[in-house]
Order: structure tokens, then C-alpha cells, then sequence
């Protein structure tokens, strides 16, 4: 039985935010990965367009999410479905970071509005 222990998991950093992988082929998922997101106040992520639905929950603070040109700001509890093809823009206009655990399909791309790709090792 696959058991991911919290002290197992591996941080990545990017674009100013942290990323904890916990399932993964690494961690013996074989198709879906899933990672918490810890976003600094402030921060405000590129714009990227994925290749696969993300289903992105709120589990501490505020922020907005623009789907597309659609602009929410969304609470703790809140759960964004992100379609493959959709652009998406996450920002922290709070003063504290904001908590989300996101849930994909391995194999997960994003590609950025310069049109360079982002294979993210938390996702694949």
C-alpha cells in the first residue's frame, strides 16, 4: 500500500510559489498526481494554458483566479475546475499565503504566453 508520508514529500519552488508533490509515479500513483500549493502574498503567478483538467481547492486564504478572461476571487473551500485548453492566472493580492491542494492527471504541460512549456516534476 502506497503511503506517502509528509516528510517524504518533495518541495519544489517556482515562480514564487511552493509546490509539495505527494502522488506521483515516483510515489506509485498511476494516474493522478496531487500537490499542495503554499502562494506568498503577493505573488502573481504567469499566465499558462494546460493540457489536462486541474481541479484546484482553496484550503486557506483568498485569492483571484482568471480562467480564460473570467476573473474570481475565491475563499477557503472553493474549488476551481480548470478545463485542458483553458489559460490560467492565479494571484495573491492578500497579505498571507494562501493554501490549495490541486488534483491532475500525470502528464500534466503548461504552456506560458511566450509559448516556452513547463513539464512541472510535481505533476508528471
Amino acid at each position: 500500500m502506497p503511503v506517502v508520508r509528509s516528510s517524504e514529500a518533495v518541495t519544489h519552488e517556482i515562480h514564487g510559489a511552493r509546490f509539495i508533490s505527494y502522488a506521483t509515479p515516483r510515489t506509485g500513483s498511476k494516474e493522478l498526481c496531487a500537490w499542495r500549493g503554499e502562494i506568498p502574498a503577493g505573488t502573481k503567478a504567469p499566465a499558462h494554458t494546460v493540457n489536462r483538467e486541474e481541479i484546484f481547492h482553496l484550503l486557506e486564504g483568498e485569492l483571484l483566479i482568471t480562467l480564460d478572461d473570467r476573473t474570481e476571487r475565491i475563499a477557503p473551500g472553493d474549488t476551481v475546475i480548470i478545463n485542458p485548453g483553458a489559460t490560467l492566472r492565479v494571484e495573491n493580492p492578500t497579505d498571507r499565503t494562501a493554501v490549495s491542494w490541486v488534483t491532475t492527471s500525470i502528464g500534466l504541460e503548461a504552456e506560458l504566453t511566450d509559448g516556452s512549456r513547463i513539464t512541472p516534476p510535481w505533476a508528471n
